[in-house]
């Protein structure tokens, strides 16, 4: 019934306004049907839908989709999202999720572009309905994912490392630019980024690292002067790994750093700089003997983790430092200056990528010669990262540095 009494049909975005305006007895199963019926072209009038009873309106609606047109389908689909547009930031949570499973469903059938248009429409509202976000963020089309895996403020942490640990490089690069990215979500990317998609996240001044992600990325830098000059240009980025990108950096990236770089990192870059000058190179170590022994025993199979053990254990360092170059298949003098170094969480890549347990690496780790002396706090730090970083991407950094053949200390 009409408003003012007359028998005539009271349209359904009509009826479903007054629902939302809090009219009674229009109830949030009946604002459901009303939208069924817009999909079945079905003109409705108030008494007969209130006297309804509440049987399943998703069915409903799931036969009135189903049966629909493709077109009319796509048109439902943006009334209801124009509806939602309308009044959405003063609806309840609880009408809001009436959106949401209307949504939902409405976007299991209808093709690409309906559902990229209703991505761009609902990512930059912070009221989105939930589900339906989630939906849209782990479709395997970028075209539908994108704008929301980037903007909206609805995706879940899960959701986000769900889509970073299974999807293709264009969501990466999507999840990549997006806001306060967690460490959780970061971490994954730094692992399965391919280098258009880690120098963005780089770029990224919002995004947060973990110890790992920060160590991992910035060995990923090794070789790529763009990705250096990104990171040393971080505010957020610890002097630690400062110093380490400055030290791999190329004089011609180090003078561009030092031109545009604020003058906290300036000066940091100064003092490593200087450092560096003043370092005298030590000569080249001749391995003679003990690299013939140790490339003999990979040839006889019997180089393994009890071997390198063995070795750490025995206070050999230079038969620890070939045996990780024969099982990594890189130069000695790589590994020698990795040994050297003053950053023990570097030597944890080749550990790990020679397929090295956690007491054979925290025996390397522990009888470095001095003046590294590692304590209890750094071996707690050290194991938690040895865990966490996985074959791929220790093996993948031992490439990189392979490649380009050059680790500074």
């Amino acid at each position: 019934m009409a408003r003012d009494g007359s028998d005539d049909p009271v349209p359904v975005f009509e009826a479903i306004i007054l629902y939302f305006y809090g009219v009674p007895p229009l109830t949030q199963c009946k604002a459901t049907t009303a939208i069924v019926l817009l999909e079945m072209q079905q003109p409705i009038r108030l008494p007969t839908m209130v006297q309804q009873p509440a049987h399943s309106i998703i069915a409903e609606l799931e036969d009135a989709v189903r049966g629909g047109s493709s077109a009319r389908r796509v048109e439902t689909l943006r009334q209801v999202t124009d509806l939602f547009l309308n009044d959405g930031e003063r609806l309840s949570d609880d009408q809001v999720k009436v959106f949401d499973d209307v949504l939902c469903l409405l976007i299991a059938r209808v093709e690409t572009r309906a559902k990229a248009e209703l991505s761009k429409r609902l990512a930059p509202l912070d009221y989105a309905p939930f589900e339906v976000i989630q939906h849209l963020a782990t479709d395997d089309e970028i075209a539908v994912a994108g704008e929301v895996l980037t903007h909206s403020t609805r995706v879940s942490t899960d959701t986000l490392v769900e889509v970073a640990s299974a999807k293709g490089q264009d969501h990466l690069l999507a999840i990549s630019g997006r806001a306060n990215l967690p460490e959780e979500v970061t971490d994954v990317i730094v692992d399965r980024g391919d280098g258009r998609v880690i120098r963005k996240l780089a770029n990224n001044a919002s995004a947060n690292f973990s110890e790992a992600g920060y160590s991992n990325i910035v060995a990923r830098a090794d070789g790529d002067d763009e990705l250096v000059e990104i990171l040393g240009l971080r505010l957020d980025l610890p002097i630690q790994y400062l110093r380490d990108l400055v030290r791999r950096a190329k004089d011609t990236v180090r003078a561009r750093l030092l031109a545009i770089a604020p003058p906290a990192i300036q000066q940091e870059i100064r003092l490593v700089l200087n450092d560096i000058a003043t370092e005298q190179t030590p000569p080249g170590r001749n391995y003679g003997v003990v690299e013939q022994v140790v490339r003999l025993m990979g040839q006889l199979n019997e180089l393994d983790d009890a071997a390198v053990y063995n070795f750490a254990e025995a206070n050999k360092f230079p038969e620890v430092t070939v045996a990780l170059a024969v099982l990594n298949d890189v130069p000695v003098e790589m590994i020698a200056r990795l040994l050297e170094g003053a950053r023990s969480d570097l030597i944890l890549i080749p550990c790990r990528s020679g397929r090295l347990n956690w007491p054979t690496v925290e025996a390397i780790l522990r009888g470095r010669p001095a003046p590294f002396p590692v304590d209890e706090q750094t071996l707690e730090v050290a194991q938690r990262d040895y865990r966490k970083l996985s074959m791929e991407t220790a093996q993948r950094t031992i490439r990189f540095w392979q490649l380009h053949n050059r680790i500074e200390k």
